[in-house]
């Protein structure tokens, strides 16, 4: 009775294990830029940021190299935590 009950916590553990390996394979890669965005109609751009910047809020949409050097120098503002002005190269 205990041998099953112990086989059937491994077996559990092992397909935890091959289901977190899945979600990490199939997860998106990281952007290299994002920008925020705002509240309300036409929801405009209010923060740039580097990808992967914790400090990003939810509202955001994934944009180029180059619509991050243009949104920042339009006077869009950098993130202080991530400093995607710095990372590009704009100071």
């Amino acid at each position: 009775m205990w041998l099953a009950r112990i086989d059937e916590a491994i077996a559990a553990a092992e397909q935890r294990e091959r289901e977190k390996r899945q979600g990490e394979e199939r997860r998106p890669p990281t952007p290299d830029w994002i920008v925020e965005l705002g509240i309300g109609v036409g929801r405009p751009p209010i923060e740039v940021h580097v990808g992967g910047c914790r400090m990003a809020g939810k509202r955001q949409r994934t944009i180029s190299r180059e619509q991050a050097l243009a949104a920042l120098t339009e006077g869009i503002r950098a993130c202080v935590y991530c400093r995607p002005d710095t990372a590009l190269g704009v100071l």
